[in-house]
């Protein structure tokens, strides 16, 4: 009897201990409503706000130089439910807080001295850096910290803005959250050969120890609406801003490295001049380096299927081998057109690459690029390329027309 009750007692120490276990899971956690939860970052050049001025004048101020404006943007609760009690508008869910200073880290710090709720990063979704910051420093500099900051997901995207990035972070919308709305244009990127794939904060980290220029998605903006427009060209000397791609250039640029999830080509009849438009279903591109003792030379093949998804040529008009070839013909033309706009706005205007020719090279003649690579954006400049497109179409859709 006395060995029963003995082992009743252990059974009920043990489970006692497990529960204890279960109870310790979220020992360490927050309520969400408790946090300053970040889901957006901008980076402008250094104005202070009037807030942050009228702060200043009270005393709030303290050691440092007006070099950049960081603007956090944080959840916010009070926005996210339900009507106010009048009936009338929401309040925005979301709100964009501003510091200015010459140290992000320090800055970052100084919002722990005007919210209650202490921030949190971990779900950042993404940084937008103005164009002015990216030509006077270099990507190095202003996200050293964030490299840095174990807080921040390394898969946060990056972009570039035309503009105040300040005003990426603002919409007009109801419910919605700027932040959020740029990682949704960017997981568009299988309708437009006009959207890179995503830059994430890991990747560009790559890009920047490679030495080689690359490419960052840019974004425009004007009374809370956004649209992302072309590429900034980012040099791999500097990691600063050289210039930009606009949304044809990007195109084109898209069709060289063959790395387009979908898109258009808009293209116009030769004989009837009416419009029909050419979609991708797929795209494929090889570029070829071509060694002649001293002299370097690039082929590109582009391969792509897609369907006819529109034409305006009239009924009688449309029908037949002929103005099939004439509609792939047409298509090709257009993009040898695109490609070869890029190719000349990289190799003589900006003279960078930025669309991978050099780690063509790399990869398939190791000890020439061993020779060139410390100079090979100057190199490039130069080098004869070849294009050759081929577009086929595949499928037209619910139309009666066949081949």
């Amino acid at each position: 009897m006395k060995q029963s009750y003995n082992n009743l007692r252990s059974l009920k120490r043990m489970l006692s201990v497990i529960l204890l276990l279960f109870l310790t899971g979220c020992w360490s956690s927050h309520e969400i409503e408790e946090l300053g939860l970040t889901v957006g970052l901008a980076l402008d050049e250094g104005k202070e706000s009037t807030t942050e001025k009228e702060l200043k004048e009270q005393g709030g101020e303290y050691n440092q130089t007006e070099k950049i404006t960081v603007t956090y943007q944080f959840v916010n609760p009070k926005g996210t439910g339900s009507e106010s009690k009048g009936g009338g508008s929401q309040q925005k869910p979301y709100l964009n807080i501003s510091e200015t200073g010459d140290s992000i880290h320090q800055m970052t710090r100084e919002f722990s001295l005007r919210g209650s709720r202490p921030m949190f990063s971990p779900h950042l979704k993404v940084i937008v850096i103005s164009e002015d910051l990216v030509r006077k420093y270099s990507l190095e500099q202003l996200l050293d910290q964030f490299l840095r900051d174990n807080e921040i997901r390394p898969s946060c995207l990056v972009v570039i803005s035309k503009g105040r990035a300040i005003e990426t972070l603002e919409s007009n919308e109801s419910g919605e959250i700027p932040a959020f709305r740029l990682i949704g244009i960017s997981d568009n990127e299988d309708r437009t050969t006009r959207i890179l794939p995503p830059m994430s904060l890991a990747k560009l980290e790559g890009k920047m120890q490679s030495g080689s220029s690359f490419l960052l998605q840019n974004v425009i903006s004007t009374n809370g609406e956004v649209k992302f427009s072309g590429a900034a060209v980012i040099t791999g000397k500097t990691k600063q801003l050289l210039g930009f791609l606009n949304e044809e250039e990007l195109d084109g640029l898209t069709w060289i490295t063959g790395k387009g999830k979908g898109g258009l080509v808009k293209n116009f009849d030769q004989e009837t001049n009416q419009p029909f438009i050419y979609e991708v279903k797929s795209m494929k591109s090889k570029i070829t380096p071509h060694i002649n003792g001293n002299n370097i030379s690039f082929d590109v093949k582009i391969e792509s299927e897609g369907r006819l998804s529109e034409n305006w040529v009239v009924s009688g008009e449309n029908s037949g081998k002929n103005f099939l070839k004439r509609a792939e013909k047409a298509a090709e033309e257009e993009v040898n057109r695109l490609v070869n706009n890029v190719g000349g706005k990289m190799q003589k205007d900006y003279q960078v690459d930025v669309a991978g020719f050099g780690n063509r090279l790399r990869i398939e003649h190791p000890k020439v690029w061993e020779k060139v690579k410390e100079d090979w954006d100057q190199t490039f400049s130069e080098v004869p390329i070849e294009y050759n497109v081929k577009l086929t179409i595949i499928d037209y859709g619910a139309s009666s027309f066949k081949k």
